[in-house]
């Protein structure tokens, strides 16, 4: 064979080499292809494995979020997982909080959940009335909420919250509110904290002319008296009303909610005459105007109510017992009023 056969023959033989290798790469990127269209749409979680809970914690990049997520417990390779959030072009997109990987969820599923910040939330409500002890009593007993203001003082709280001094009763709005699991309890108290910031300037901004009040702060003390003492809404201007002619005429207030509140944890239920004539600065059978503080949470309804009381004659009013509450205007009306709807109860208590 001459030099220049050879020379063809070697040519052939690279070219068919060549074909041969770009065959099998086609092949292989094919399958890789394949296999990788195939693990995207397959369950991270298989169908009757547990839920698995993860937390994206701020500043995660998207090889320690792939490594959280399979620390958590979903069976993949981190690297896997790591490539397919990068490849994406979205990692940068992903947002800390807390997330639930459903079993069935696919590495697409996953991606859009991350980048959507669809947390997996938990609800936490504070009902209107509640005290702001009954308030640290329910955070602490809230499931999957970290516990970093477990041990504090109300006065600790306060001043970690910015409000040295202030003391917390009323000043947390009492509403339904969402964390991720795993949240620190601080962030539900600074929400309620700012929430009843913005609805007390809100009512205080709409409060009506002669209202007997000189601040915000008389505005949710009064509300908080309101919120006790309302038990049925379509009353709650009215007894506003009555509290605010109090007020006007230097009546005593003389509400079993303020006596009950300065009594304190040892109340036990039952109110008796010994409790009203007990002097304590929430006492206001002994003592005129407003007690120092609020008495409780009030809601939207009450503080509007006490910045827009009712315009009526009453200065008194009496609980019929099915929550609704008779209004006088004269004590003569008022003990006849006391006589008919409560009749078992001692005499001479006046509302």
């Amino acid at each position: 064979m001459d030099g220049g056969a050879a020379l063809r023959l070697a040519k052939q033989r690279l070219r068919g080499g060549i074909g041969l290798a770009l065959a099998v790469l086609l092949v292989a990127v094919g399958a890789l292809a394949l296999a990788a269209a195939w693990w995207v749409r397959s369950p991270l979680v298989p169908a009757g494995q547990a839920t698995v809970d993860v937390t994206i914690q701020n500043g995660d990049s998207a090889e320690r979020a792939a490594n959280r997520i399979v620390q958590a417990g979903v069976a993949t390779p981190p690297w896997l997982l790591h490539a397919w959030l990068r490849l994406s072009g979205e990692a940068r997109q992903i947002k800390a909080g807390s997330y639930e990987i459903e079993p069935g969820t696919t590495p697409q599923q996953l991606l859009r959940k991350l980048v959507d910040g669809e947390q997996a939330l938990l609800a936490l409500t504070i009902p209107e009335g509640w005290t702001f002890a009954q308030m640290r009593a329910a955070l602490a007993a809230a499931p999957h909420l970290k516990r970093d203001t477990q041990g504090l003082s109300n006065t600790d709280l306060m001043s970690r919250l910015g409000r040295a001094g202030v003391h917390p009763e009323g000043r947390f709005f009492p509403d339904t509110y969402r964390y991720g699991k795993h949240s620190s309890d601080e962030a539900i108290y600074r929400a309620a904290l700012q929430a009843m910031d913005r609805q007390l300037a809100a009512a205080w901004a709409q409060r009506s002319a002669g209202v007997p009040l000189k601040s915000p702060n008389d505005a949710l003390i009064l509300a908080s008296i309101v919120e006790k003492e309302t038990g049925r809404d379509s009353d709650r201007g009215e007894i506003a009303g009555v509290f605010a002619n109090r007020l006007r005429i230097g009546m005593r207030l003389q509400t079993d909610p303020t006596v009950i509140y300065g009594v304190g944890p040892s109340f036990d239920g039952n109110l008796t005459r010994a409790h009203l004539q007990t002097d304590t600065p929430y006492n206001t059978y002994t003592r005129a105007g407003l007690p120092p503080t609020p008495i409780a949470l009030p809601g939207r309804a009450s503080l509007l109510a006490a910045v827009q009381p009712a315009s009526t004659e009453a200065i008194y009013f009496v609980a019929r017992g099915d929550g609704s509450s008779v209004f006088s205007a004269t004590l003569a009306e008022h003990n006849r009023a006391v006589d008919r709807y409560q009749r078992r109860q001692s005499a001479g208590v006046d509302r």
